[in-house]
């Protein structure tokens, strides 16, 4: 059965990448990637975020890249401890080089969340959610 996953994104630069996801506080995997691609390691059961170079992504796909000013290709959506970091990761990234496109709020009565673009436009969204306050059809 699958031990792993690995979330596979065309990036333009992957050194700005690179610096936009450390300045929100991933980890760069040292041992994984080169001037083409980077490795960032998400949440305690490390799952990564591979950033490839446009071309070497479009090599590995066979397919044309998405749009992402027009289109979405996907929702990447992790997890936070707080309010309070749900706020910190969205000064972070805009302060990053990346955009808002949902500003942090309440969300149905029991979690905080908000929604933002990396350089590359792929979207990305964070949530706060407090469990106490979790409707019973959600268990």
């Amino acid at each position: 059965m699958t031990k792993e996953i690995w979330i596979n994104l065309p990036v333009k630069h992957v050194e700005k990448s690179k610096a936009f996801f450390a300045a929100l506080g991933f980890t760069i995997h040292p041992g994984h990637g080169d001037k083409n691609s980077a490795c960032i390691l998400m949440g305690e059961k490390n799952i990564a975020v591979m950033l490839f170079e446009e071309n070497m992504f479009k090599g590995f796909t066979r397919h044309p890249l998405t749009d992402t000013r027009q289109n979405s290709e996907v929702l990447i959506s992790f997890d936070a401890e707080s309010i309070e970091e749900v706020d910190d990761l969205a000064a972070k990234a805009e302060q990053s080089g990346g955009t808002l496109f949902g500003k942090p709020e309440s969300i149905q009565g029991w979690m905080y969340g908000c929604g933002f673009c990396d350089p590359d436009g792929h979207r990305w969204n964070v949530l706060y959610m407090d469990k106490s306050k979790m409707p019973s059809n959600f268990n």
